[in-house]
């Protein structure tokens, strides 16, 4: 067993220290056979971890939360959550281990978390495991994600334990490890809240400030009301800037509940998600999303609404009294609307290669999208060749080459490749039976989504007339 002077590398647990009462000490099940499927050898360098050593049966150990002090100091988290809109005052890691902390190659602190990783004391009843199939669902869209420029946890591994579990069928047990800036999601204030009041929500603000917003740091020596509304503020623009990009990209989420809002503004859990081939204001594909309160056009919609029980938990520290916070509560969370419509028409005036003050033409780029159920992904790509207009998008057309737009700042924005839902379906049920060919391939493509020669040109088309009709994705975890 790997011990202190022949450690690889050290994790930090600067969350379990700094927050100590949201952080309880934990370690991973055993796995009777584990085997190390897929490695992210790039990301595994970028927080400062050997691949070499990962493949070994002590970094496998490792990757499955087993490793004793000084490598890892596992814990897990603690939260509360609105759960399509309904509250669990403790929801916490039911099936997710915080390994610790990586110092990154790059300067930034990193997460190294895991899912399916077996029981904790949030389990809730539930066995904490997870099935290959939603593993590499995770693992290949939010490195696809990560690729298209969204921000997002990402996927370093993913491991099979060795273990049947029963998901509807009986699948091979897995364990994903994820990495973010941080989990601290709005369910994690929530938290804090209600286990600690006003005193244990500083503490958690002030740990945040430091993590995610350090032009903020000089301000926590002679905190203030205006630290906490900037604090709030810079919170409500990163996820303006998120939910643009799901906008521009007709990505569904699926499952927008608080514990799955970070604050970091990273995209986190792909369960019950999807990229549109139709772009529809009414889309959903989530199992459980039975009264499509997460359906696309709701999203800028529902992460205000989480904003607010953000805010919720601030209020004492807005102001220097309660009508004081109160106000400046509402204020802030009174400009998000605004800031969602600058960031959305930002990011289709990137897209269309124009400038953001062309916003009437960008307007009816997205009615015409709309109006016609089009795939933004080829609509896109046939202005980026010149190819013959979508029908319907003629005159729009015209009018947007009148304005001469940068074509080739176009290529680098949007994708030839992305994750759709009949390839992924395919690609998951062919490695679940062991074929890897097919998800090796998709997984290549929408890597490197903006490079032709990254896949075969059936990767980049959409589905049959028909498949996205009753098409629905299952958390399955």
């Amino acid at each position: 067993m790997t011990t202190a002077n022949d450690a690889p590398f050290t994790l930090s647990a600067e969350f379990a220290e700094a927050i100590p009462q949201m952080a309880v000490p934990w370690h991973g099940e055993d796995a009777p056979d584990p085997q190390l499927v897929i490695l992210k050898e790039d990301l595994a360098e970028l927080l400062g971890l050997d691949p070499t050593w990962l493949r070994t049966d002590e970094g496998v150990h490792f990757l499955l939360g087993l490793n004793p002090q000084p490598l890892t100091k596992a814990t897990a988290q603690a939260y509360s959550g609105h759960q399509f809109g309904q509250f669990v005052p403790t929801l916490g890691d039911g099936r997710a281990l915080l390994l610790g902390e990586a110092h990154s190659t790059d300067g930034i602190l990193r997460d190294i978390h895991l899912k399916g990783s077996g029981r904790t004391q949030f389990s809730r009843g539930a066995d904490g495991r997870a099935a290959l199939g939603p593993v590499l669902r995770e693992f290949l869209i939010s490195e696809a994600m990560h690729a298209l420029g969204v921000p997002t946890t990402r996927s370093l591994a993913v491991l099979t334990t060795g273990r049947k579990i029963q998901r509807g069928q009986v699948m091979p047990g897995a364990v994903l490890v994820r990495v973010a800036t941080s989990h601290i999601r709005v369910g994690s204030f929530q938290y804090s809240n209600i286990a600690g009041g006003i005193d244990l929500t500083k503490q958690l603000v002030d740990y945040s400030i430091t993590r995610h917003f350090p032009d903020l740091v000089p301000q926590l020596s002679a905190p203030s009301p205006q630290l906490y509304r900037e604090f709030f503020h810079k919170v409500l623009l990163r996820q303006a800037q998120t939910v643009a990009k799901w906008m521009r990209l007709g990505f569904v989420h699926g499952v927008l509940n608080t514990d799955n809002t970070l604050i970091s503004g990273e995209t986190i859990d792909y369960g019950p998600c999807a990229f549109m081939e139709r772009y529809r204001k009414d889309a959903t594909f989530s199992s459980i999303d039975t009264q499509s309160r997460y359906k696309f056009e709701n999203q800028p919609i529902i992460l205000g609404w989480n904003m607010a029980r953000l805010v919720e938990t601030l209020i004492p520290l807005l102001g220097d009294s309660p009508d004081e916070g109160m106000n400046a509560a509402q204020q802030e969370l009174g400009n998000f609307n605004d800031l969602c419509t600058a960031a959305i028409t930002k990011e289709f005036a990137r897209a269309l290669g124009i400038d953001a003050s062309h916003k009437p033409l960008i307007d009816e780029f997205q009615q015409l999208l709309f109006l016609h159920a089009s795939d933004i992904t080829t609509v896109f790509q046939s202005m980026i060749t010149n190819s013959a207009p979508p029908k319907g998008f003629e005159s729009f057309i015209q009018e947007w080459r009148s304005l001469d737009p940068d074509v080739e700042t176009m290529k680098t924005i949007n994708p030839i490749f992305i994750p759709r839902n009949h390839l992924v379906e395919h690609a998951l049920a062919d490695a679940i039976d062991g074929t890897w060919d097919s998800f090796e391939e998709l997984l290549n493509a929408v890597t490197n989504p903006f490079d032709e020669d990254a896949g075969t040109p059936y990767l980049a088309r959409p589905s049959e007339d028909g498949f996205e009709e009753n098409y629905m994705t299952f958390c399955g975890t």
